[in-house]
């Protein structure tokens, strides 16, 4: 199969930008249940939010709180799901994913942002055609390289689109209608990845380095900290220790 760029540079910069507080899992259960259901067994979406929320050690009792509210039993906040899009340093692409119960100052906020550190928010669709939503399976295999060939029998079987390995980490890449299928597969034959969720895959990479890479970091790291943030998405090829 074919590899992808430096998974294990991707995973070593991504750690820090991917930490979610509390509230954006709250509010990502919330709108999974409104769009899909309160039932996780018939609502992917939902399923992958609270699996993601018990991994970060958020209680039983403020899932469930939140699911009840997307369905509209405790009454749901009047949340927008809005995506902006743009260039950042080195005209690398960049799409900011938000829930927002104001429009008008988180789109002032990320325009902020974009414009302190050297990128332009573009209108919709201008970045969005370089990316596709995928589900990313990721395995450690460097202690036991010779999972490889197990993990990527498993994953192809079940449903996967293909298998990517690299630097000892296998990146198992599907469909998001297979991903779940595809995860329990792999994690009833006993293996755990170390990362498992539905993202939007660039379709290239671009380089940056020097200052381009620099103000990318701090524009990356700043839209993360905005409460309205839920996801920030790029096509950058950082080295390794800055924010992916």
């Amino acid at each position: 199969m074919g590899r992808g760029p430096s998974i294990e540079g991707r995973k070593n910069a991504a750690d820090a930008a991917k930490a979610k507080t509390f509230t954006k899992f709250i509010r990502e259960i919330t709108a999974a249940a409104r769009a899909g259901g309160g039932d996780p067994a018939g609502n992917s979406r939902l399923r992958l939010a609270i699996d993601k929320a018990h991994a970060a050690n958020v209680t039983k009792d403020t899932i469930e709180r939140a699911i009840k509210r997307g369905a509209g039993e405790l009454g749901a906040e009047a949340l927008h799901e809005i995506r902006y899009e743009g260039y950042g340093p080195g005209g690398v692409a960049v799409m900011v994913d938000c829930m927002t119960d104001n429009p008008t100052r988180t789109v002032a906020d990320v325009r902020h942002a974009f414009s302190k550190f050297g990128g332009n928010l573009g209108t919709t669709g201008s970045v969005s055609f370089q990316f596709t939503e995928t589900g990313e399976i990721i395995f450690d295999i460097r202690a036991n390289p010779a999972q490889e060939e197990e993990i990527m029998m498993i994953a192809i079987e079940a449903g996967a689109d293909d298998v990517q390995t690299e630097d000892g980490f296998s990146d198992v890449l599907v469909s998001p209608a297979n991903f779940q299928a595809v995860k329990d597969k792999l994690e009833a034959a006993g293996f755990k990845s170390i990362e498992a969720d539905v993202v939007m895959r660039p379709a290239n990479r671009v380089a940056v380095i020097g200052e381009a890479a620099e103000s990318l970091h701090k524009l990356l790291e700043k839209l993360e900290e905005l409460d309205d943030v839920q996801d920030v998405h790029h096509n950058g090829d950082l080295p390794v220790g800055a924010a992916a």
